[in-house]
């Protein structure tokens, strides 16, 4: 296995020696960790933010992209082995989700399971085992992401920006295209899932299957939105999630 070094793979927005919980927060397709830079603001002093970089994009520019999701959680989950002992929480938006999923599953096999699993904006595992393989131009992939989010219309304006964020949006885009889900030994850990009331990739119906990943509790929370609900909606999202981890 080659070297790993924690401050390669975490961006600790907020952490220390009282930070009780470490909420651990995994980026969507062709994100980053810097999405979660303002998140401490809205929770307790007590929960840490640690945000999960991906390689080939921010100060990573320079490494290949991961191979595939469970390659990817495979190098997340040695890196956390660092943090055995403390209590962490797994938060994955949209690809994300998988990620965290795939984490938390390696995490529970290696006798630290962490504490709770969110799961935002993501079909389960069961329902990727048949979904097709897509292929889009870059056209076409960039009038998807404007239509799910288009806070990114300016960027994708911008000739410079627009050819700095493909590379990672592609290399996400075939991860996702790549992974299929399926059966992964139950969780014991409570999962929590989060959804837009107008999210038009996924229903309240097929995120509650996510209940099918533990033996432990499920709860599906809605906000008002779209896909990236939580944008607008942070605070509340925030709120929510640190009474729902309290020990």
């Amino acid at each position: 296995m080659r070297t790993l070094t924690k401050d390669r793979w975490i961006r600790r927005f907020h952490d220390g020696e009282g930070c009780e919980t470490k909420l651990v927060c995994f980026p969507h397709a062709g994100g980053w960790a810097s999405a979660y830079r303002t998140w401490p603001a809205s929770l307790p002093k007590d929960i840490g933010v640690l945000g999960i970089r991906y390689p080939g994009r921010e100060d990573r520019l320079t490494e290949p992209f991961p191979s595939s999701i469970e390659a990817l959680a495979d190098d997340v989950t040695d890196v956390l082995d660092g943090l055995a002992g403390q209590r962490l929480v797994l938060f994955g938006h949209s690809m994300g989700a998988s990620v965290a999923h795939e984490v938390a599953v390696r995490l529970h096999r290696r006798g630290r399971p962490p504490a709770a699993l969110c799961v935002s904006a993501r079909l389960p595992p069961a329902a990727l085992v048949d979904q097709p393989r897509l292929r889009y131009t870059d056209d076409e992939i960039i009038a998807e992401i404007v239509r799910h989010d288009a806070s990114r219309t300016e960027v994708f304006a911008d000739l410079e920006l627009r050819e700095f964020a493909l590379p990672a949006i592609r290399a996400d885009l075939e991860l996702v295209n790549d992974y299929r889900g399926g059966h992964r030994p139950l969780l014991d850990c409570p999962v929590f899932g989060y959804l837009g009331e107008q999210d038009t990739a996924i229903s309240p119906e097929t995120m509650r299957r996510w209940a099918d990943v533990t033996r432990g509790p499920f709860r599906l929370r809605l906000f008002p939105g779209g896909h990236f609900y939580l944008r607008d909606e942070e605070r509340r999202l925030l709120t929510d999630m640190a009474r729902i981890w309290a020990p």
